[in-house]
């Protein structure tokens, strides 16, 4: 039985500017796990109001393993860099069903925010 879903979609992406204190980074990650008997072959896809989709970031995901992409950081080979204050959405495709979510902090108040972005899966 393969456990997961092969789609994601995460809507609310915007990558906060990382903050005054240096001790507490702002970033968006992106959390896949793979749950089933066989690797997963993750390709990521990002899609902009105002430009042209991102596509083909590629990971590969062993049997049994998490991973947490943060989004902040150089994405895939390319290196791709989102850049802070951009309104986008992710969608993950993989070849076989994985589970994923997408988290967020913002420390640009004193009150730090983490919160998950609900995804939709098929």
């Amino acid at each position: 039985m393969e456990i997961g879903k092969k789609n994601w979609v995460f809507c609310d992406g915007y990558l906060p500017p990382h903050g005054d204190d240096p001790d507490f980074e702002g970033h968006e990650a992106l959390m896949i796990t793979n749950l089933n008997k066989e690797d997963a072959e993750i390709e990521l896809t990002f899609v902009f109001e105002d430009r042209e989709p991102i596509e083909g970031i590629r990971y590969k995901l062993a049997s049994m393993r998490t991973t947490c992409i943060r989004l902040d950081q150089p994405l895939g080979e390319n290196k791709v860099m989102l850049g802070e204050a951009v309104q986008y959405t992710v969608w993950v495709k993989s070849s076989i069903g994985v589970c994923a979510c997408f988290g967020r902090l913002d420390v640009r108040q004193t009150n730090m925010a983490y919160y998950s972005v609900e995804g939709y899966s098929f």
